[in-house]
């Protein structure tokens, strides 16, 4: 038995976790239809067979003072981003009827900024209850870092899941970010658990990481043990820092699927951004690797998937793709 194929029977008996030896390993020297076979075992043994879809409503744009060197929205970078506030609580609920309305079972509130201001989290309270009070979707935020008493609020609103990304390896996310830490993320993500909140936290692939950040990423998001893992392929946006990257090439994102996989084996992997980078060939690969939920609808920044850009491929795999809303 290759070690690839022992590492996904060990796992799929309930065995000991996957260690970074045995990840850096088989990322470097097996062969790669090896690594996927064995991620494949093991999203067919232990994950849940319903691909789960989300939406989100960018619900304010640009502006944000953090230095986040991927990203279009900061204020750092000169990027052509569209810039606006609030939207208002009418738009939310209108953007979470509409996801509704196309079998979405969950949508997130996504601001830019670094955290929210007192008045932010009164209208983020207002938005929820009526998004709440209007629809049966599941409520979902990515609002930056949040206090325990934001999180109660937000919660007591609504509010079932905090979305905080890790984005990549802790040793390299400070050359990536030097406005906020890692830390102070996870000290956002303990807060929300602690009140009972679902947790999604992910982060985003070909940001320069080495063979060994990789590993060092999946095992960190394996430690966080989210409810649902995010997996954003960057889309190089002319302006910022890391415009000028080239886009993945598809075996390599493939590779770190299956990697996030073996170090996460009973957790949702989910297409998010960079998405529209693969054919429908390469996303039948990823699914068949690892992939198992998805973001549909409009992103922020980079183009995203049409609400039945995946489905019928999730299908065809052999995953429920009716969503559960609430009762």
């Amino acid at each position: 038995m290759t070690p690839a194929i022992s590492l996904a029977s060990r796992l799929t008996a309930g065995g000991a976790p996957a260690t970074s030896a045995e990840l850096l390993d088989l990322l470097r020297n097996a062969p790669r239809d090896e690594l996927h076979e064995a991620a494949h075992m093991v999203t067919e043994a232990l994950v849940p067979k319903r691909f789960d879809f989300c939406g989100i409503v960018n619900a304010r744009s640009g502006r944000c003072p953090e230095n986040c060197k991927w990203c279009a929205q900061s204020a750092h970078w000169k990027t052509g981003c569209e810039t606006h506030g609030w939207i208002g609580t009418e738009e939310c609920v209108d953007a979470a009827a509409k996801a509704e309305s196309h079998g979405v079972g969950r949508i997130g509130i996504v601001t830019s900024g670094r955290a929210q201001s007192a008045a932010d989290i009164d209208s983020l309270c207002e938005a929820l209850r009526a998004m709440k009070a209007r629809t049966r979707i599941h409520l979902c935020g990515s609002l930056g870092l949040l206090s325990r008493e934001d999180l109660t609020r937000l919660k007591e609103a609504g509010l079932e899941r905090v979305h905080c990304n890790l984005e990549t390896a802790p040793s390299l996310f400070p050359s990536l970010c030097s406005t906020h830490t890692q830390a102070q993320k996870l000290e956002t993500l303990r807060a929300a658990r602690e009140l009972g909140l679902e947790i999604c936290c992910g982060g985003i692939i070909g940001m320069g990481e080495t063979d060994e950040q990789l590993v060092e990423f999946a095992l960190a998001i394996a430690e966080i043990a989210p409810a649902s893992i995010p997996v954003n392929f960057l889309h190089p946006i002319e302006g910022t820092p890391l415009g000028t990257r080239a886009t993945l090439p598809v075996p390599r994102i493939l590779d770190s699927i299956a990697i996030l996989r073996l170090a996460n084996p009973r957790t949702p992997l989910r297409f998010a951004g960079g998405r529209t980078q693969l054919s429908d060939a390469d996303a039948r690969r990823a699914i068949r690797c690892g992939i198992s939920a998805g973001i549909a609808g409009a992103l922020l920044t980079t183009p995203g998937a049409n609400y039945d850009d995946d489905r019928a491929l999730a299908a065809e795999a052999g995953y429920d793709v009716s969503q559960p809303l609430r009762g």
